[in-house]
């Protein structure tokens, strides 16, 4: 009886090449799995593609709310940015996709996933970390780790060979990952860090040079930290960032170049493209200002970290991850509000922010004359809070 195998199957490269791999190295029927998580093209063509290259039948799920609401707002609620710069696009569409994966396996019998990433790359740690925590007991075939195919032009020569159409051609062999949330860029000439990005490499977002020259504001309303409206009108979380991605990319906001820490050991560069994110999570960031106490807030900074490499390395499904999102839904009780934002030539600054659970008040901020705030208290709280350094240099002086 021949082994069923699913793949995680998206017409690209890497997962047009793998169809008739397996059918080549193994005695193989192959399911391919097309995760919907907001590419933006056409998904029905690929139905023909899978089948005429030898899948026995190709599903297409949707997962673009599940995406936004179970992986994407709590990522959102943490305010987690990988090193800084990264808003996580690639790496937490990943368990969402390997998620359904296992549920198709388990209702196809298959004994094994297939995924196309490489053995350089944090995707494979992504896919294979949330299969051995949903579905221990499912194979796991990397062909990348496997295989003698040792580029991308190898892979195109490889496809041409077998007369398959790959979105992929030497002129442009950047390796590109698309969802509603970003596009992400690899590979080729950005591989050297001294080099300068392309002019002609975005594909979503205007470069500032061509951005307009007049501003535009947006406001987004917030209900315990997830975003529920755009300029006063309710949206679905997908519908508010595809309005937002449009908006963005017109200003040019949302274009990140960075060299990050690979979870594998190694650096390198990429240039992501997200303009809705980036103005929601700069939104967040003002809300969570107006309504969350110094200490909650400073600590909230400490975990997001920890919150992005857990998200960067693959590991959505586990315990320390659950547990901080529940620390951050705890947060999120009063953060609800809206946050006015201006974007301008690459830029989203903040344009003003209300809640009615403001933590803010002007009768204590106030430089003008107020009833509410002694002045002459701060002598001795400065009294107290700096005595440990008198101690310390009047020892010092008397030695």
């Amino acid at each position: 009886m021949k082994e069923k195998i699913v793949l995680a199957y998206s017409g690209g490269l890497d997962t047009s090449i793998i169809i008739p791999w397996l059918l080549e190295h193994y005695d193989c029927e192959v399911v391919a799995v097309a995760g919907d998580v907001g590419q933006g093209e056409e998904l029905a063509p690929l139905h023909e593609k899978a089948i005429k290259t030898g899948a026995s039948k190709l599903y297409i799920e949707d997962l673009k709310d599940e995406f936004v609401n179970d992986f994407i707002f709590p990522t959102l609620k943490a305010g987690a940015v990988y090193e800084g710069k990264y808003l996580l696009g690639t790496s937490f569409a990943r368990p969402v996709i390997a998620k359904r994966l296992v549920e198709i396996a388990e209702k196809e019998n298959a004994s094994a996933i297939c995924h196309g990433a490489t053995g350089k790359g944090n995707d494979q740690v992504r896919f294979e970390l949330t299969v051995k925590a949903l579905a221990p007991h499912l194979k796991i075939i990397a062909p990348w780790r496997l295989w003698d195919l040792k580029s991308r032009e190898d892979e195109i020569e490889y496809a041409q060979k077998r007369g398959i159409s790959v979105p992929v051609t030497k002129k442009r062999p950047y390796s590109m990952d698309r969802n509603l949330w970003h596009l992400s860029h690899e590979g080729a000439d950005l591989e050297d860090p001294a080099n300068e990005p392309k002019s002609d490499l975005l594909m979503i977002c205007r470069t500032p040079e061509n951005a307009p020259d007049k501003a535009e504001y947006v406001e987004i309303g917030f209900e315990r930290g997830i975003p529920v409206s755009l300029d006063g009108q309710p949206m679905s979380g997908v519908d508010l960032i595809r309005k937002l991605n449009g908006i963005g990319a017109r200003h040019g906001v949302g274009v990140a170049d960075l060299v990050e820490n690979r979870l594998v050991g190694m650096k390198s560069r990429g240039v992501y493209e997200t303009p809705g994110g980036t103005i929601l999570y700069e939104a967040h960031r003002m809300l969570e200002s107006l309504t969350l106490d110094r200490a909650t807030a400073h600590y909230k900074e400490m975990l997001a970290v920890r919150f992005s490499e857990l998200v960067y390395d693959g590991c959505w499904y586990t315990p320390l991850r659950e547990a901080l999102s529940a620390f951050v839904d705890e947060t999120q009780r009063t953060v609800t509000g809206r946050a006015r934002l201006k974007l301008y030539k690459g830029g989203v600054t903040g344009a003003g922010v209300k809640s009615p659970y403001s933590l803010y008040d002007m009768d204590i901020a106030t430089f003008g004359a107020d009833e509410v705030y002694d002045q002459k208290d701060a002598e001795g709280f400065i009294n107290l809070f700096g005595l440990p350094l008198k101690v310390r240099a009047l020892k010092k002086f008397n030695k």
